[in-house]
Parts: C-alpha cells; sequence; structure tokens
C-alpha cells in the first residue's frame, strides 16, 4: 500500500458492514450507491485485499477487512468525539475554567452567576479557589488561573484588568435609629461602633478621608478583610459599617441598609493573565460576571 486510507473510504466501508447493503450505506452517508462504490474499489486496491463478500444477501466483511475494522471504529469514534469537542468549545458550551477569588465572593455573589454561567454549559467545569489579593495576583501574573477577582489592584504589567465601581451603603442592626434616615453620611457615624475592613486596604484609607474632612470619629470596634465577615457582625449587633452593596443584599433578611454619601464605590477587578491566550469560556464568563454587576454600578 503506497497510499494512506482517506477517511471517507473508511466511513463507506464501516457503514455497508453497519448496513449490509451498498443503498443503505449510501443513504446513511447521504451519498450515491456509485459514490459508495467507487469509495470501497479504491480501498480495496490500496489496501491490496478485498473487502467484501455477500452471505445470505447481505454484503459482510471478508477476514482480511474483520482485522481493521475495530481499528477502523476507533478512528471514527476519535474523530467523532473531536468533532463534538470542536463544536462544544466554539460554542462555549465545554472546557474547563479556572477561577481566583476574594474569599467573601465565593460564598456570596459568585455561587449565583456560576450555577446560571453552568447551566447553558453542561459539559464544562470549573475551579473555584479562594484566597487573599496578593495571593490572587501571584496566581495570575503566574498564568496558573484563567481570571480572578479581585480588589484594590494597582495594576501589574502582566496583567490585564478591568475594574467596576460597586456602590456602597452604610449597614446596621434590625431596630438601629438609622432605620428612619434615607441616607447615611459621614456625620451620623459619628461615635458609632463601626465594623470595618482592614487599615492597609484602599478602601478603609478613602473611607477614612471621609471621616477626617467631616471631623468624624467612629469608635472602631472590629477590623475584618471581607465585607461578607463584616455583614455577619453587623447582623449580630456587634456595630454598624460601610460595605458593597453586593454584599449587603446578600444579608438583607438580617440587617437594614441605607445609601451612603459622599460616594465610596468599593473597586471590583476583574484580572487575567496578559500574556496567555484566553479562552472563550474565560471572556464568556467574566461578561457574565461583570453583567451581574451592572446594577450596582455608580
Amino acid at each position: 500500500m503506497t497510499t494512506r486510507p482517506r477517511l471517507r473510504q473508511l466511513e463507506a466501508l464501516k457503514s455497508v458492514v453497519d448496513h449490509g447493503s451498498m443503498t443503505r450505506a449510501a443513504q446513511s452517508l447521504e451519498i450515491s450507491q456509485p459514490a459508495v462504490s467507487r469509495l470501497l474499489a479504491d480501498l480495496s486496491s490500496e489496501l491490496g485485499f478485498a473487502l467484501l463478500k455477500r452471505k445470505n444477501g447481505r454484503l459482510v466483511p471478508t477476514q482480511e477487512a474483520g482485522y481493521i475494522l475495530p481499528d477502523i471504529a476507533r478512528v471514527l469514534e476519535v474523530l467523532r468525539n473531536i468533532t463534538d469537542t470542536s463544536k462544544n468549545l466554539h460554542d462555549i458550551t465545554a472546557g474547563h475554567l479556572s477561577i481566583a477569588c476574594l474569599p467573601g465572593f465565593a460564598t456570596s455573589h459568585l455561587p449565583a452567576v456560576i450555577t446560571k454561567f453552568l447551566k447553558s454549559r453542561p459539559d464544562v467545569t470549573i475551579t473555584l479557589e479562594p484566597d487573599r489579593p496578593e495571593r490572587i495576583l501571584e496566581w495570575i501574573v503566574g498564568e496558573q488561573y484563567d481570571c480572578g477577582i479581585t480588589d484594590g489592584f494597582d495594576g501589574h504589567p502582566a496583567i490585564e484588568s478591568t475594574t467596576i465601581d460597586i456602590r456602597t451603603v452604610c449597614i446596621f442592626p434590625k431596630g438601629h435609629w438609622f432605620q428612619d434616615l434615607k441616607q447615611i453620611d459621614a456625620s451620623h457615624l459619628n461615635k458609632e461602633r463601626f465594623v470595618h475592613t482592614r487599615r492597609d486596604s484602599s478602601f478603609f484609607r478613602t473611607l477614612n478621608d471621609v471621616f477626617r474632612k467631616a471631623s468624624v470619629r467612629p469608635t472602631h470596634v472590629v477590623e475584618t478583610r471581607q465585607f461578607t465577615a463584616a455583614c455577619e457582625l453587623v447582623a449580630q449587633g456587634v456595630g454598624v459599617s460601610v460595605v458593597s452593596e453586593l454584599d449587603a443584599r446578600t444579608y438583607e433578611s438580617r440587617l437594614d441598609f441605607r445609601p451612603f454619601v459622599p460616594s465610596v464605590p468599593h473597586k471590583i477587578c476583574l484580572v487575567r493573565p496578559i500574556h496567555k491566550l484566553p479562552s472563550k469560556i474565560a471572556l464568556d464568563f467574566l461578561e457574565e460576571f461583570k453583567s451581574s454587576l451592572r446594577d450596582l454600578e455608580v
């Protein structure tokens, strides 16, 4: 044999064997019967042996053809899998997505976004890894994750980022006197027991500047990294806080909140490796995540 069998030839042989007839094989392949005969004649010539014989009114494989039919079946199955997988990848219904995020997102907003994302993509799998901002940036720079969700990002030459400004609100326990206010400004927080983010965070520094300019001194009670922890503490009556409205909504059955003025937006940063070609799944997920925040943007 000097030439390799062509895919269509292998399909023709497999179809005739499956159907026992040139006519039914031609119908299955959606080609003419003479075309099937020609494909098989060429394949027989190239292989150097007869492929079919007639038995009890059916076309059956010769002994030689019987030896290679399992291999032909495997080749055709692999090609079908490649075709199906390629289509799924093109349609963004299959593949794997790795996401690094802040711990608060992993237990609040993100699960709902992922659930919706996977409903129309049954063959997509996801790795979700929560950690602190410094570790997330290390992973993205090292191209260990497709994308990350963080805050307080100041830029890096190996990272492409999109910043989304989210409204913040003042949260307070049920029954607190703040419930009679339409909005809460810095002056209302003077001497209030206050739960706040870490002092080294950009959000705290911006908020603290607002307090300083207004000559306001809340009573700092608890310092925590995550807004979700602040919400839990406020819900249990520890104090009041200023957090992203995104997190406040998650706890709205257990606490109250009002708009906080002046605006101190919480900056959410979507990051991904700049030198790693993003998959369609990653890009689609980032778009859906951004869409999920649209009604919360400043």
